[in-house]
């Protein structure tokens, strides 16, 4: 088995990586640094939690501790982000691992002033870790001078596709030099992650990580009917009668997430907000009390879904129920880390049994049903309306026998196209 201090890494790094009391490098580490050290661009198909941060962090600074600029300190290294809690997650295991370094690295993302950013820039930075908009913002005004990087990661690439940033990535991409190593990692390959792979990698090392265990076999998993109207009095009963203290509940809506702040803030429950109309100070606020433990409950749109790692999560709540079942497996994800165990309940209410019907298609199985609560509304259960994620599922599964793995993204697209079809008709 390899460990870490098998690998060909700066020796500072080396020390750095033992305080942290990594040992055994995890699949992702143990395949995408020896390629990245060797200079090689990498595509890696690993979800969050993987450890693939250090995969690509620890090599680049290897890189960047052996090589000289010749003048000042150029940005030498790019790590974009879709979310600003991935990047600032992102600066932090940057200054852990190199801590024994003379690099410096600096976050910027949008939602804050510019000018403290700026003024870091101007003062030099190695490794810029940014969201696509704030990035271009600056370029565009001429503060960021991207001419001399030589390493590129784009890392949740998927999610920067969701959110509409692909757009702004391509763009970035053609301020970079063309001489670059590059390294892409996605938790799946829709067709836009495809063609950008295409454009962006040369000869690319595929590092393709399937969780040993499913994240889902850890977590016990339950759905409880109730009516819309009646949720937040089950939630709160939960919350209160199993003492939780460091929960997740996810809401569809922005809105929804505030006033379901303020409805358990009426029951005596601390919680906080977290979506992406919140100014980025009340959002680290909200997360620093959360990890703290000063906020047990923190309540979020999908936006916290995927790239916010916060140990020690015991409950996930959907008091929404996700429109998409894969988004379902990324919530429900935020427990149950690290070889622990978690538990996730699942409100559906009357209008959300269709949803149900794609989750327990994805998983395979049905998701246990709690009816013994004051709650319990039976009604829920019947499905509701022709496009319901049962058909998108056939549909998926039927085109999948003619086609390969990773055009799925491209084949939901089709069916949710053909289910738009059936409904107007109805």
């Amino acid at each position: 088995m390899t460990e870490f201090s098998d690998l060909a890494l700066d020796d500072r790094i080396q020390r750095a990586v033992r305080a942290e009391g990594y040992t055994t490098p995890t699949p992702v580490q143990e395949r995408t640094i020896p390629a990245l050290l060797e200079g090689r661009d990498v595509l890696g198909v690993a979800q969050t939690g993987t450890g693939k941060t250090a995969a690509f962090a620890l090599p680049i600074l290897h890189h960047l501790a052996a090589e000289r600029p010749e003048h000042g300190r150029p940005i030498r290294a790019l790590i974009l982000t879709p979310t600003r809690e991935l990047a600032a997650q992102i600066g932090d295991r940057l200054e852990v691992y190199g801590r024994n370094l003379t690099l410096h690295s600096f976050v910027i993302f949008g939602g804050v002033g510019q000018m403290p950013q700026v003024r870091a820039i101007d003062r030099g930075v190695d490794v810029l870790v940014a969201t696509p908009g704030r990035l271009l913002d600056l370029e565009e005004q001429g503060y960021v001078d991207l001419s001399h990087v030589k390493h590129l990661v784009l890392d949740e690439a998927d999610r920067m596709l969701d959110m509409g940033f692909i757009h702004d990535v391509r763009k970035i991409l053609r301020l970079l030099p063309r001489e670059r190593q590059n390294l892409l990692f996605s938790a799946t390959m829709p067709e836009g992650i495809r063609d950008l792979v295409a454009k962006m990698l040369t000869d690319p090392v595929r590092v393709d990580v399937s969780p040993e265990e499913p994240t889902t076999d850890r977590i016990e998993q339950h759905v409880m009917f109730v009516k819309k109207a009646d949720k937040v009095r089950l939630l709160a009963d939960i919350i209160h009668a199993e003492m939780v203290d460091c929960g997740i509940v996810f809401t569809r809506t922005k809105h929804g997430a505030n006033r379901l702040v303020q409805q358990l803030s009426r029951d005596g429950i601390v919680a906080e907000a977290i979506h992406g109309n919140k100014s980025q100070t009340a959002r680290v606020r909200a997360l620093e009390g959360f990890r703290d433990g000063d906020v047990p409950i923190l309540v979020a749109t999908d936006i916290a879904s995927r790239g916010i790692d916060v140990e020690g999560i015991t409950h996930v709540f959907n008091y929404e129920l996700p429109n998409e079942p894969e988004i379902y497996v990324h919530r429900i994800g935020r427990t149950a880390r690290a070889g622990r165990t978690g538990v996730a309940y699942s409100f559906c209410d009357e209008t959300e049994s269709g949803y149900l019907v794609g989750i327990q298609d994805l998983l395979g199985e049905d998701v246990p049903v709690i009816e013994d609560h004051a709650y319990h509304h039976p009604d829920a259960r019947r499905r509701r309306g022709v496009g319901h994620p049962r058909r998108r599922r056939r549909l998926l599964v039927a085109a999948g026998r003619c086609a390969a793995r990773d055009e799925v993204g491209s084949l939901r697209l089709v069916a949710a196209q053909r289910d738009r079809r059936v409904v107007g008709r109805a």
